[in-house]
């Protein structure tokens, strides 16, 4: 393993590590809190220890010293630390050589794509990296309806106010927005549009900054959402997200209510052309 003395200026890892580190209690981890602690979380050494590397190597890992850490390595730190499979993968992702930077071009969904989602019966949406949103159709327009922009659903949730109330439960909402754009942030960390992004909210949102800080990183794919609309009422709705192939930057999300539901016919009414019944 190549050594490097001095720290690296992009030291993703180094915070990624840090920050799931003070998150892990030590009685999860199988450690004994002995004694006054400094730090919130494991110490050092004591991740050092369940990943059965030294003190030293763990530190300059950290610090980014170490530039070339091997698979087997990461898997044991990501024991140590206790991280899912998406977490893992996103320690992989950070750890691995930077990308060489390049120029992106707009997002834009395809035109066939547009069709798709165009022709689908119920809310639809197309995503892309950084949750932008590409395309929608009606039934999701009328879905995001009390929202005054419909343009990035991490903004959305953020930094317009219909958020808390359109989310039953907006802190989940929230930590979901926010691990997807982490992950977006593992993928590529030179993305401008996600430096721009992430610096806006975290001007504008306390909630956004606190999240961010705290380096989770979670994909669901499927699930239901409980969201409150203005003029339809409370709605429960599954949802799946599809990446595409031929552009695995972008998802297609379509929501869904159970056939003959109460939320089935309130979204009916809310997708009908002339609006739900007053």
């Amino acid at each position: 393993m190549h050594t490097d003395l001095s720290p690296r200026r992009d030291n993703a890892l180094g915070e990624y590590l840090r920050a799931r580190r003070a998150q892990l209690a030590p009685d999860r981890a199988g450690v004994s809190a002995v004694g006054h602690r400094r730090v919130p979380g494991l110490r050092r050494e004591e991740v050092a220890r369940l990943a059965g590397v030294s003190t030293d190597y763990y530190t300059r890992l950290e610090q980014g010293r170490e530039r070339n850490p091997s698979p087997q390595l990461l898997q044991a730190v990501a024991r140590a630390l206790g991280l899912d499979g998406d977490a893992a993968e996103h320690l992989a992702s950070l750890a691995a050589p930077p990308a060489p930077q390049r120029r992106r071009a707009r997002e834009e969904a395809m035109p066939a794509l547009r069709q798709l989602v165009a022709a689908l019966p119920t809310p639809a949406l197309v995503v892309g990296r950084t949750l932008d949103v590409l395309a929608l159709n009606p039934h999701a327009a009328a879905l995001y309806r009390g929202f005054a922009q419909v343009d990035n659903l991490v903004r959305m949730t953020f930094l317009d106010k219909a958020a808390r109330s359109f989310h039953q439960d907006w802190e989940a909402a929230a930590r979901a927005a926010v691990s997807s754009l982490r992950s977006a942030a593992g993928r590529d960390r030179h993305d401008l549009r996600l430096a721009v992004l992430v610096g806006e909210l975290s001007l504008h949102s306390h909630d956004f900054r606190v999240l961010w800080a705290r380096h989770d990183v979670h994909s669901k794919s499927a699930g239901t959402k409980s969201l409150h609309h203005p003029e339809a009422g409370d709605l429960e709705l599954a949802y799946e997200t599809l990446t595409l192939n031929s552009d695995p930057d972008q998802q297609l999300v379509v929501y869904q209510a159970v056939p003959g539901s109460p939320s089935a016919e309130r979204l009916a009414l809310l997708q009908a052309p002339t609006g739900p019944a007053g």
